[in-house]
């Protein structure tokens, strides 16, 4: 063969045999063992970036790999087609969000066609089409009805300019990210999801999960947050409703010298009626966001509200101030404030001069000076009254049981996970199917009535929802009384579509139900793949949608992934790629030059895919020549005529040599790929094997025929990572079934076993030479073969040998 390697003739060829040979579409079948292989998917921005490229080409390596391996594959692709980027396209460039985001799917399809993705393109979803978002629309009515979904008053991050809440990370400096206007915090009506019923399974979980990186679960484990504490009240003069909190330190009650409560808390707006410094504090806390982030860094501020508390067992009299670092949507809205024995706690006393007392001693005896700094470790109680002299665990328990006698507290469990808000003031999202009406409040939707359809063709400005001005959206009958009523035009937090997309792809076609039996045999995905950026939210509230699905009889598993890798950023001169930066690299301009295998090999080869990648268009041309000089290996092979069939009795040292390196290739990459995932050294072992092919000189029957065997495995195992050439040159070398349809090489052990080994001898314990000697050569022939080498006897001289030592197949140490 002698016809140069063309990037883009071959990699048509292939994609048209694919697509006519309809090679990925899967259907259930339950003789075979499935292997679900899903990534992460995208945004529909417009252009693929070089992020999605790597994340989606591990993947696919996957996919196929496991393909190779006998297993059913499914691995489908998709389109997170809602949210805000669309709104923003939409005010720049004047179109319908729509109409850009249906243009992108289209752009962005193409291109994961052209860089040869194993994708079952007909279970293609877009989560901004009806028929995807009706059935997450109809399990919100579903949960409506169970109370798994409410709607409460709740403190949100506002933008006056774009009239929408933002969340957490969409505020920066305090400004919204979008319009640049200062954020304020406000109080409105949200809908919730109740995760927090699934807390403890969400929780527990995670040490039944040996797939997934352990930095994840430590992250989810986190931010759900589980403490065990003590839920007690202060009483407030007065004041007919006592300050209830948290701790889960009650060993330090006695350390308490003031209490914080939230901007928003009614004991701080009843004190701002009558003081006017008080109520701007509270107006300037609430133009503050509302990250927890934020709270941690922020300086500590606040104001007394001129009213006590009363220490629930000293009874002495402590001052309440309203502060900044407390979020009324985070438990009771107040905090006691334990300076000597917490950080943040001891910073506010410095500031506002407030008391420290030390209640814990150090349980060695030693003196701490609790002005110079605040003690946090567990020790002995010192000026706790009654319960001088416990330890941790001893007052702890003294403590709550005397609570609990009382009847002013008790032992609780508390969460740093709050319920899903998924209520958002914008327009390119999914409906939320509720309708308020002044007799009936909030009614559901009915079932018969769904989807609510997102209205497509409309005049976006950027300021508040254009569906607050859509009378005929918004104006409809009540489902309940008849009577007329008004639609919710708040829409889902785009997490809800990305919550169990992975499920519907089992059964896109589905028009009389949200999941079926496709689902229980697909589910759970064994293989997901995406950013560690998705580590908490996502990942979470999908394993919440995923356990609401099974206990709505719609799939039989706990879990939605079975296996979790977190892939790297991809890096340019140390930096994150982006446009801002200006040092992003287009994907399609490298496609067009090298070919999509040349950019798929570089982005496997590059680095490890937990690491990040560092780019290097050095690399990216060093990855095509490996291509070329691959492609000119087999074609020159290929050209040399028909082999002859592979006599293993027959053969050379030299052939058994190569063909033993081919075997050990064989195994590694397979270890590489099949459960290491180091596809980076996978691909440094065939390009050695290679190497020992170039390196091979021996144009016998026999001799070509090693090399055929060495060149046919190349070719399957890299097939993974540069499906195209190696379509191609699995026909090259001779096979009318086409390489997609072949199964992983397997090793031959036999080729593995060595006539000769190499031995190390020592005399003394130093290397003094080396010997090859049969691998079934016993201690005596080894230990006399040795003491023949010329070398050996320098050292040995006329010396007294006074033992011969024998590591079988490693050593020998003559002692003299």
């Amino acid at each position: 063969m002698s016809i140069a390697y063309d990037p883009e003739k071959v990699e048509k060829n292939a994609r048209e045999y694919w697509e006519t040979s309809r090679c990925f579409e899967v259907v259930e079948d339950k003789n075979k063992e499935k292997f679900y292989c899903l990534t992460m998917f995208p945004y529909p921005s417009g252009k693929l970036h070089m992020g999605h490229v790597r994340v989606f080409t591990i993947n696919d390596v996957i996919a196929r790999y496991q393909r190779m391996q006998g297993r059913h594959v499914l691995q489908p692709m998709g389109w997170d087609a809602f949210g805000m980027p669309a709104e923003n396209a939409a005010i720049q460039r004047n179109v319908p969000p729509a109409q850009w985001t249906y243009n992108n799917i289209n752009d962005m399809r193409a291109q994961l066609k052209r860089l040869g993705y194993a994708y079952d393109w007909t279970r293609e979803i877009t989560t901004c089409r009806p028929e995807y978002y009706r059935w997450e629309q109809w399990l919100f009515v579903t949960l409506f009805k169970k109370g798994l979904v409410y709607r409460k008053n709740a403190i949100v991050n506002w933008d006056p300019v774009d009239q929408t809440v933002l969340a957490n990370e969409q505020v920066i400096d305090g400004r919204g990210w979008r319009s640049d206007a200062l954020v304020e915090r406000r109080e409105i009506p949200q809908w919730f999801m109740k995760i927090t019923a699934y807390a403890d399974e969400l929780l527990d979980e995670l040490d039944h999960m040996p797939g997934w990186p352990d930095s994840v679960k430590t992250m989810q484990r986190n931010w759900i947050g589980r403490s065990e504490g003590l839920e007690l009240s202060f009483e407030v003069q007065d004041e007919d409703v006592p300050l209830t909190v948290f701790t889960t330190r009650p060993d330090t009650l006695f350390g308490v010298t003031y209490m914080a409560v939230a901007a928003e808390h009614p004991l701080a707006e009843k004190a701002a009626a009558d003081n006017a410094d008080i109520a701007a504090f509270i107006e300037a806390c609430k133009k503050m966001d509302a990250a927890e982030a934020t709270l941690e860094t922020i300086e500590k501020k606040g104001m007394p509200l001129g009213i006590s508390a009363l220490h629930p067992i000293s009874g002495e009299q402590v001052p309440v101030w309203v502060a900044n670092f407390v979020l009324m949507s985070y438990g009771t809205g107040a905090v006691m404030g334990v300076p000597g024995h917490d950080e943040r706690d001891w910073q506010f006393a410095k500031k506002h001069g407030l008391p420290i007392v030390q209640v814990i001693a150090p349980s060695d005896g030693s003196d701490i000076d609790i002005d110079a700094a605040t003690f946090l470790d567990k020790g002995m109680l010192i000026n706790s009254g009654d319960f001088n002299g416990l330890g941790f665990d001893a007052a702890v328990d003294a403590i709550t049981k005397f609570f609990e006698a009382s009847g002013r507290g008790r032992r609780t469990i508390n969460y740093r996970l709050r319920d899903w808000g998924v209520s958002r003031q914008r327009y390119w999202g999914t409906p939320i199917p509720i309708i308020y009406c002044d007799d009936c409040d909030a009614v559901p939707v009915p079932a018969d009535q769904l989807p609510v359809v997102l209205p497509e063709e409309v005049e976006f400005t950027g300021h508040g929802s254009p569906l607050k001005d859509m009378p005929e959206f918004i104006n409809v009958a009540c489902p309940q009384c008849g009577k007329d009523a008004k639609r919710e035009t708040d829409t889902f937090d785009t997490f809800v579509e990305s919550s169990w997309y992975y499920a519907r792809y089992a059964g896109p076609d589905n028009e009389q139900a949200m999941l079926d039996e496709r689902a229980a045999y697909w589910l759970p995905v064994d293989q997901y793949t995406g950013g560690i950026e998705h580590a908490i939210l996502h990942l979470l509230y999908a394993r919440f949608f995923h356990k609401v699905l099974r206990d709505e009889g719609l799939i039989d598993s706990s879990e939605p992934f079975t296996n979790l890798l977190t892939q790297g950023m991809v890096l340019k001169d140390g930096g994150k790629m982006s446009k801002a930066k200006g040092n992003t690299v287009d994907p399609q301009g490298l496609i067009d030059k090298f070919g999509a295998d040349t950019v798929r090999l570089f982005m496997m080869f590059a680095a490890p895919p937990e690491q990040a990648l560092e780019w290097s268009d050095a690399g990216v041309q060093g990855s095509f020549r490996f291509l070329k000089r691959f492609w000119n290996t087999v074609g020159e092979h290929a050209d040399g005529g028909p082999v002859v069939e592979l006599e293993l009795d027959s053969l050379t040292d030299t052939q058994k040599n190569l063909r033993r390196k081919t075997h050990q290739t064989i195994a590694k990459i397979s270890d590489d790929i099949g459960r290491r995932y180091t596809f980076n050294t996978a691909i440094a072992a065939a390009m050695e094997l290679l190497n020992a092919v170039n390196r091979f000189d021996d144009e016998s029957d026999t001799g070509r025929a090693v090399v055929h065997e060495a060149l046919e495995a190349a070719v399957l195992m890299l097939s993974p990572i540069v499906p195209h050439a190696c379509h191609a040159l699995w026909s090259v070398l001779g096979h009318a079934t086409p390489i997609i349809d072949m199964a992983w090489p397997k090793v031959d052990e036999q080729a593995l076993v060595r006539d000769v080994i190499e031995i190390v001898v020592q005399v003394n314990g130093k290397l003094r030479g080396r010997i090859s000697v049969p691998t079934d050569a016993d201690n005596d022939a080894v230990s006399a073969q040795a003491l023949a080498d010329p070398n050996v006897q320098r050292f040995v001289g006329k010396n007294e040998i006074l033992k011969t030592i024998v590591v079988p197949g490693r050593l020998v140490n003559i002692v003299v």
